[in-house]
């Protein structure tokens, strides 16, 4: 016999639809979550493979059991009742079907599994004609995520349901740390929404929110509701609330509002919207704060990213930042990054890559974000700018290529002119196996049409330089194969040379748009200008010796040990400088030497280090040292010295106490300015199911270098979502290693090379 009998598992929706999204790239761990399932898996069930999706709508179902009685009409299975349909698994003690009125009654140890759950009950009834259908007294498990809990009794009519006295939680049976429970809950699949009667929220016994009425989703489709708020304190802007609001507009675009009230500040408005298209996507930002009582004045900003493919080989893309006033960054910014950005900066362009070749179009504009600075301070805006760069083969292992720019330059209050750049070069790359040799050949044409007041004060409107560019790279590969402590090593050293000639040419009737010293480095061993832009070309007869070597790991290709040291020989002195530059003499540069050493898979240490000989002094030296401890630990140890700029300790930490609790801090201090930067203390508490973090941070909040106090507390149910401050952020940003992954990452860049702009309280939804 095969009756037709369609079991929809929607009175279980709740489960799925309680689902908040925790912090930004930071999931929840559910490392200390018992392997243990509220229901238990059925040994006599079968699951499908992972991907395989079937219509049960369109299957038939079989029924099997130990016994079969009652008429033809009206047949009752008994004894290990079994109803399979598509991948759907029903168990029973008892079944009885009627086949005249289409219904069915299911007694006894009632198990089902489909859709990604399992359910036990201890009755199930249901019509077949009206399609439906009622259980009782049931516990759920998902299974394709956590979470689980029970109900009183749910009916179902068509792919409508209503539960009574239901509950959910991601937490393991024996230790309900954290449940929802709701008088009734009303499904709807069709439109993917529920609404909930009655709901306590309960963490432990003690129940800590109730909603009278509330309306979430039954699936993924994003529906229109409160968020989690935000809640904190601090001495600057004293008691914090912030209330997002979500607004599904459409399948492809959203928004967020967020009303904001700070007692020490006044009301704030901030909005997110967001869109996709083919091809492309954006979002849009915005805050406006009418009358802040700690400036007298109203505040805001505007932020606009955004990306649209517009052909095979080509992108448009836009990084649009206004703010109301010069203070904006440092009052708003909850990090030291809003300190140092003296500008918004915003860019527009058309950006085009291919095989061999990449070019944009693109119109740029800065924006004074510093009080202590003038207009005067700013870079020139580039409205517009337009480059190209070539590498291509031309004849057998000879190659091509040219870097080309054209670019208007305006400011507020400076005179400014157009600018065009060509580097046309060749080059012949010749490589072996353990050597390689590079000699490449350029000339570098800059003219200008300059606006006449500076044309004037430089001597003349149409300024040009053309200049030849002669350089040979070569180095070689040594390697040997060693055993250190019983393993394999692969030990290299790789001398290289660098010479470079470049004739002078008098470049003072040249203005400065763009261009400045590069900060000497590693990198500038190996360049064929010492400035940024083009400006200026430094002339050149200067040799580069440098070495490094490495000791790998043959098992696994880690890098255990590298050493790097180099140092420029000036065969003659510079005559190209900008004022207040030193000169570059007859002699040689500093010694640029960098180190890393990794003695164990959780200890990593690493220096650099810059001695100018001449005058026997240390121009930089940066050393660090990181220690992985056992469950996610991490403990960071850096200093930083710059001659006359900076010097500064940095200490933080993550420290698992015991697999429950942890403690996290950080103590960032100025020895130049002999002054703590920034403070971090807290302690975190960790379950399966629920996480409790408690964090004071103490920082330099604005330029005049005063300190601001913050209390920040977070309570995450895991699964369900988390309120209060967003404590993860902070850590994140103040612990390099809090999250694991970020130091294996390298941190993403702006399509544009500049910095991207701060962290801003009201701008993160």
């Amino acid at each position: 016999m095969r009756p037709v009998l369609r079991l929809l598992p929607l009175p279980l929706c709740i489960a799925l639809s309680l689902q908040a999204h925790a912090a930004d790239g930071m999931p929840p761990d559910w490392g200390l979550c018992p392997t243990v399932d509220a229901v238990k898996p059925f040994v006599d069930a079968q699951s499908l493979p992972d991907g395989l999706k079937i219509d049960n709508t369109r299957q038939e179902t079989e029924i099997e059991g130990d016994a079969l009685s009652g008429t033809e009409e009206n047949p009752v299975f008994n004894g290990n009742v079994t109803l399979r349909r598509g991948s759907q698994f029903m168990g029973a003690d008892q079944l009885t079907y009627d086949k005249q009125q289409e219904r069915y009654v299911a007694e006894g140890s009632i198990r089902f599994q489909g859709s990604g759950l399992r359910v036990v009950a201890a009755r199930a009834q249901g019509d077949q004609a009206s399609d439906t259908h009622t259980i009782e007294q049931l516990d759920y498990q998902l299974l394709d995520r956590r979470g689980n809990g029970g109900a009183d009794s749910v009916t179902l009519v068509g792919n409508q349901g209503s539960l009574k006295g239901a509950t959910y939680t991601t937490c393991a049976p024996d230790q309900r740390q954290w449940q929802l429970s709701a008088r009734q809950i009303d499904i709807d699949t069709d439109k993917g929404f529920a609404v909930a009667r009655g709901a306590t929220l309960r963490v432990g016994k003690v129940p800590v929110l109730y909603m009278p009425w509330f309306m979430f989703p039954t699936d993924e489709r994003r529906r229109t509701g409160l968020l989690f708020p935000s809640i904190s304190n601090s001495s600057r802007n004293g008691f914090d609330w912030r209330q997002p609001i979500y607004l599904n507009l459409a399948p492809n675009y959203d928004a967020t509002l967020s009303p904001r009230i700070m007692t020490s500040r006044g009301f704030q408005l901030g909005a997110q919207f967001r869109y996709l298209v083919e091809g492309g996507k954006g979002t849009l930002e915005g805050a406006y704060m009418p009358d802040d009582d700690l400036r007298g004045r109203d505040r805001g900003m505007f932020r606009y990213t955004a990306f649209q493919n517009v052909a095979s080989h080509w992108q448009a893309r836009a990084n649009v930042n206004w703010i109301s006033d010069t203070r904006y960054f440092e009052d708003f910014s909850s990090s030291l990054d809003g300190l140092s950005q003296y500008t918004a900066f915003s860019e527009i362009g058309l950006y085009g890559r291919g095989r061999g070749w990449d070019a944009a179009i693109t119109a740029d504009h800065w924006q004074l974000a510093d009080y202590t600075l003038s207009e005067s301070d700013l870079p020139y805006d580039r409205l517009p700018r337009a480059y190209l760069s070539v590498d291509r083969p031309l004849v057998g292992l000879l190659h091509w290529g040219v870097n080309a720019e054209t670019v208007r330059f305006q400011h507020e209050t400076e005179p400014a002119g157009s600018r065009v750049d060509l580097k046309p070069w060749l080059s012949l790359p010749l490589r072996g196996d353990a050597w390689f040799l590079t000699p490449t050949l350029a000339y570098r044409y800059t003219q200008y049409d300059l606006d006449d007041a500076l044309a004037q004060s430089l001597g003349g409107s149409s300024p040009s330089r053309g200049q030849s560019i002669f350089s040979v790279d070569g180095g070689l590969f040594f390697d040997r194969e060693t055993r250190v402590k019983g393993k394999d090593y692969l030990q290299t050293i790789e001398p290289r040379i660098f010479y470079l000639r470049v004739p002078y040419t008098d470049q003072a009737d040249m203005p400065l748009f763009d261009t400045q010293p590069l900060t000497f480095s590693w990198g500038q061993l190996f360049r064929d200008n010492r400035y940024s832009g083009a400006d200026r070309q430094a002339d050149a007869n200067q040799v580069t010796v440098a070495v490094s070597t490495r000791m790998i790991r043959q098992s696994d290709g880690r890098e255990r040990f590298s050493a790097s040291l180099g140092q420029i020989h000036y065969l003659d002195a510079s005559r190209v400088f900008l004022p207040g530059e030193p000169i570059t003499e007859q002699g040689r540069s500093a010694w640029v030497a960098d180190a890393n050493y990794a003695p164990t898979d959780r200890w990593t240490f690493g220096a650099s280090y810059q001695w100018e000989p001449k005058f026997k002094r240390t121009d930089l030296a940066s050393v660090r040292a990181r220690y992985l401890l056992p469950d996610d630990g991490v403990f960071n140890l850096g200093y930083r010295y710059r001659r006359d700029v900076l010097e500064q300790v940095d200490l933080s930490f993550l420290y698992p106490i015991n697999d429950s609790w942890s403690a996290v801090g950080r103590y960032y201090y100025s020895l130049f300015d002999n002054k703590a930067l920034e403070t971090v203390a807290g302690v975190q508490w960790d379950s399966c199911c629920v996480a409790v973090r408690v964090v004071a941070r103490r920082y330099v909040h604005n330029r005049a270098g005063d300190l601001s106090n913050a209390l920040m507390f977070e309570i995450e149910l895991k699964g369900l979502g988390s309120a209060g401050q967003d404590t993860q952020r902070v850590l994140r940003r103040s612990v390099l290693g809090y999250n694991r992954d970020d130091l294996y990452l390298v941190p993403p860049q702006t399509a544009t090379g500049q910095p991207s702009p701060p962290d801003i309280d009201d701008a993160s939804p």
